[in-house]
């Protein structure tokens, strides 16, 4: 069992991973980073945010932060619920993340059903609470709580069920994070009954869009960011590491790229290839793998790239109040990220008893019965020449995801595979007539998209021939007896 004696040992021993190569801590190293082949032919993984915030579950998972910002909706509802902030802080919220019911096989299984192929839980949220055993820290699921290593537990459940184990980390963060409750009285003043898990709660607020905002985070918070994350590699090699945001802060850069060095050099040491999730241009291009929260690209990238988004609009952990999205919005989501050369990681919030609510386990039963069908078309397919047709305009961008975009019939998302190409439509009509424009007949080689042969068409998941003929407007697909409420996947056969 891997055990951290000394940090000051445990760093040194960072550095000489790092010494030893081959990629070491500078960006001209880590630019020789190379994706690992099975990410690509993931396309669907499931982050998972569950914690102490899962015990008030009100709001979001901001919860540790805004329970200590006067006068907010969080705030006024701890004293209601809890009582004060001396008498109840967030860190007696411990004893109550009992995880009674938490079953990890089950979720294992459950998560394998939905087609997921990855599964990224939170090692360490922005309140410091480690959700793994750890030699850094006393306050840790494994020694308070629930007394149980979850993210061991979890990892042993997943590769059991052949799913990809990842990871993520959220600890920068937390420099600033429970700052507010220093501003009146309350227990993240008192050093004796909170320890190091506040620390150091920074009562300045940095201003969230400067690279070099104050409070600068000094050595020793760093050093320890560092130790931290490289248990999570050392105890759990986990295959994918995901960082959320902060990490872009200029501070943190020396401290990334030797963490980076350390996973990719561990990880070539251990016998599996090392990946990193980041966002904001925390890394530099091509060093790892970017993610765009809540939001994707209106086209297709030249680069593998990923997007984390939530099963609801309004919170990443379990609250009583969530906003969900449905099955078919999701379906459609996952597609169009498909379609454009990327991984949709979503996002499952369970409750603070280790059970799923009822509409977040029917929604990945829809995505499974979805994947089911129409895998050929997901798993290992690429993008097609182009990724879309159609009249609707995707946004583009993080934080996009506030509202349910509106399809129509006429809009399509493409991939290739199998020597096929395979086109979602993802408003299919009740008619059961359509036209893919983008495989027009013209005999002008260079104007259309598409100047081979086509020698059928199949409808995933329907037994029914479609009849199909090809003009200068396109391909026209006529059934009489598809209908659905997700979208439906035309396999092209094509010569």
């Amino acid at each position: 069992m891997f055990r951290i004696k000394d940090k000051t040992q445990y760093l040194t021993q960072i550095e000489e991973v790092i010494a030893r190569g081959p990629y070491h801590d500078t960006w001209d190293s880590l630019t020789d980073f190379e994706m690992p082949g099975w990410f690509s032919k993931a396309k669907f993984g499931i982050f998972l945010h569950w914690g102490l915030y899962s015990v008030p579950a009100f709001s979001n998972e901001w919860y540790s932060r805004n329970m200590y910002v006067k006068d907010s909706p969080e705030y006024k509802h701890h004293i209601r619920t809890y009582g004060k902030h001396t008498k109840f802080g967030y860190k007696d919220f411990i004893p109550l993340f009992t995880a009674e019911r938490f079953d990890p096989d089950f979720w294992a299984g459950t998560f394998a059903t939905a087609g997921a192929k990855y599964v990224v839980p939170v090692a360490e949220h922005h309140d410091g609470f480690q959700m793994y055993s750890s030699d850094l820290s006393r306050y840790n699921a494994a020694q308070m709580g629930p007394k149980r290593d979850i993210l061991g537990e979890l990892k042993t459940a997943f590769e059991k069920k052949g799913l990809v184990f990842g990871a993520s980390s959220h600890r920068a963060e937390h420099h600033w994070f429970m700052g507010p409750g220093r501003d009146f009285e309350s227990d993240i003043q008192d050093p004796l009954s909170c320890g190091d898990f506040y620390w150091p709660s920074e009562q300045q607020q940095p201003d969230f869009q400067d690279l070099y905002a104050k409070p600068y985070p000094d050595r020793a918070f760093l050093e320890d960011w560092l130790c931290r994350t490289c248990e999570i590699v050392d105890r759990y090699q986990p295959r994918i590491l995901y960082f959320d945001w902060w990490i872009q802060h200029e501070a943190y850069k020396p401290y990334l790229r030797r963490f980076a060095a350390y996973y990719y050099n561990r990880g070539l040491e251990l016998g599996f290839p090392a990946a990193i999730c980041y966002k904001h241009d925390a890394m530099a291009f091509g060093s790892a793998i970017v993610d765009v929260e809540r939001g994707k690209f209106a086209d297709t990238r030249p680069y593998y790239w990923q997007t984390d988004t939530a099963i609801a609009r309004n919170s990443w952990c379990y609250t009583d109040s969530l906003d969900y999205k449905s099955s078919n919005e999701l379906i459609c989501y996952l597609i169009d990220v498909v379609s454009k050369n990327g991984n949709l990681l979503l996002n499952v919030g369970p409750k603070a008893d280790g059970t799923f609510a009822e509409q977040d386990a029917e929604i990945l039963r829809d995505i499974g019965r979805w994947l089911a069908i129409n895998k050929e078309a997901v798993y290992s397919a690429k993008p097609w020449r182009i990724p879309a047709e159609g009249p609707t305009v995707e946004v583009e961008g993080q934080f996009s995801d506030a509202s349910a975009t509106a399809y129509t019939k006429e809009d399509f998302r493409f991939t290739a595979g199998n020597g096929c190409i395979y086109a979602a439509c993802l408003q299919y009509p009740e008619d059961g007539r359509l036209t893919i424009r983008a495989l027009s007949k013209s005999s002008d080689s260079s104007k259309p998209n598409f100047h081979g042969i086509i020698r059928g068409v199949e409808i995933l998941g329907f037994e029914e021939k479609p009849s199909f003929f090809v003009d200068g407007e396109g391909l026209h697909i006529h059934t009489h007896n598809v209908h659905s409420a997700f979208p439906v996947v035309m396999k092209i056969r094509v010569e």
